[in-house]
């Protein structure tokens, strides 16, 4: 399995980085443009035919803020030391074009099904290139990856963490995770974008307040920090190949981390009201910077201000590295806070996973009647009640590997849409904002 992984993820890597610089340079670096990422976050009217902009970035957020964000940057560090923290931000900035492009295709290709939008990539990939078998396999390996995959991690990650708080069984926490995810799911996409218009940016608030305050208790060792950060990224000391390796983990752990180009984020989207496609693939590219500079650096930090060393821990899977640091700098309240975002972060992710397995069965078995999804949402909660009391590592080799043939399918739809990208964004520049508010999609299907 971990040939296997190794393997695509080479190709995954080479082919994100590169499609980034690609459409970078086409569209003017607009995913640098701070101005105009600000302005896009400017709220839209809401409406009853489906999500608002904001609802769409922070169900994408939900999605990509993981676990991930506090024991993946962990293990990062672990394995290729304090260089690979430059890597993860300089890669975020090299794919942040993919989501801007996979956010804005979702736009124009969206179709709508009843009272409500739908899209993402299975639907560009099927109505803008006419690759239904491909379509077909993306939305298909995307539900495995969330609903067998992600979902189950999560699950298990909150009964583990829990466990080693309380003396609860692992079956009892599976079942509230169980019950408390049912509620927020079964109300369907509205009830899924109402918690998380005001569960995300409230989780993000926290963890940013605490980061904040550890950071402003170590101010001191800020300018050091910054300066062993990128010394480190690139020496020479060992080998070439040690500065190598030390460049790839951190390039795919931020890819992993933000999810840029995998097209995860572009689902939300495609369910959006707004009728602006390049304005929509700013707003999810905000949702990209924030995963990867506030998130993932602040857990960075937390631990690299603290008594950090990589001799201490012997079969390291991270939580651990940032427990320890939290518990440095917050003494026992620190593992309070350590629990309370596993938690957090992790039934996010469950809620938002949920809502991208069900666009994609709908997509794959085009009408599903009321009674299959609520069977759905059952079994969702089923698989969450056994993920609470399996081993984690299979799966997450498993979605590692289901993760680098989705990006690998959907870079490939992104440069073969290239030209749809260009024609939207001549247009986005020559309109002004009143023009493209009355005029809507300029190539919509």
């Amino acid at each position: 399995m971990d040939i296997i992984n190794n393997f695509l993820w080479s190709i995954a890597t080479v082919m994100l980085v590169l499609s980034g610089l690609y459409f970078a340079f086409k569209l003017n670096f607009l995913h640098l443009n701070v101005k105009k990422i600000w302005k896009s976050l400017k709220p839209d009217k809401s409406s009853n035919s489906g999500m608002s902009s904001f609802e769409t970035l922070t169900v994408s957020l939900g999605g990509c803020i993981g676990v991930g964000s506090l024991a993946g940057i962990a293990l990062a560090i672990f394995k290729g030391g304090i260089g690979t923290i430059f890597w993860i931000w300089l890669s975020c900035l090299l794919v942040a074009p993919n989501s801007l492009v996979e956010n804005a295709l979702a736009l124009i290709y969206q179709k709508k099904v009843g009272s409500s939008y739908v899209g993402g990539p299975a639907y560009y990939i099927k109505y803008g290139l006419g690759y239904k078998k491909l379509a077909f396999i993306y939305a298909a390996l995307i539900t495995l990856a969330y609903l067998f995959g992600f979902l189950t991690i999560q699950a298990n990650t909150i009964v583990k963490s829990f466990t080693n708080f309380f003396s609860v069984p692992s079956i009892v926490i599976g079942l509230v995770i169980g019950l408390f995810s049912f509620i927020v799911i079964r109300k369907g996409m509205k009830g899924i974008a109402k918690f998380s218009s005001f569960f995300v940016p409230l989780m993000g608030l926290l963890y940013l307040l605490v980061s904040l305050f550890i950071v402003f208790k170590n101010i001191s060792l800020l300018p050091n920090l910054f300066l062993n950060i990128f010394r480190e990224a690139f020496s020479f000391k060992a080998s070439f190949y040690g500065f190598l390796s030390v460049m790839l983990i951190g390039i795919q752990r931020g890819i992993f981390s933000s999810e840029a180009g995998i097209g995860a984020s572009a689902i939300a989207s495609g369910s959006s009201t707004l009728k602006d496609p390049i304005k929509q693939g700013l707003i999810q590219t905000f949702g990209v910077y924030f995963t990867t500079f506030v998130i993932c650096t602040s857990t960075a930090f937390i631990i690299l201000t603290s008594n950090y060393n990589p001799l201490d821990y012997t079969m390291v899977n991270g939580i651990e590295i940032t427990q320890n640091a939290l518990i440095y700098h917050l003494g026992s309240f620190g593992n309070i806070i350590l629990y309370f975002c596993i938690i957090a972060f992790s039934f996010s992710t469950i809620v938002s996973g949920y809502y991208y397995a069900e666009c994609n069965l709908q997509f794959i078995f085009k009408k599903l009647s009321q009674k299959a999804l609520f069977f759905l949402k059952i079994f969702t909660c089923f698989l969450l009640i056994l993920g609470s009391i399996l081993s984690s590592n299979f799966l997450w080799n498993l979605v590692d590997v289901l993760v680098a043939i989705l990006a690998i399918i959907n870079i490939f739809s992104l440069v073969k849409l290239k030209k749809d990208i260009i024609i939207e964004y001549n247009n986005y520049k020559r309109m002004d904002n009143h023009d493209r508010k009355r005029l809507g999609y300029s190539i919509r299907k």
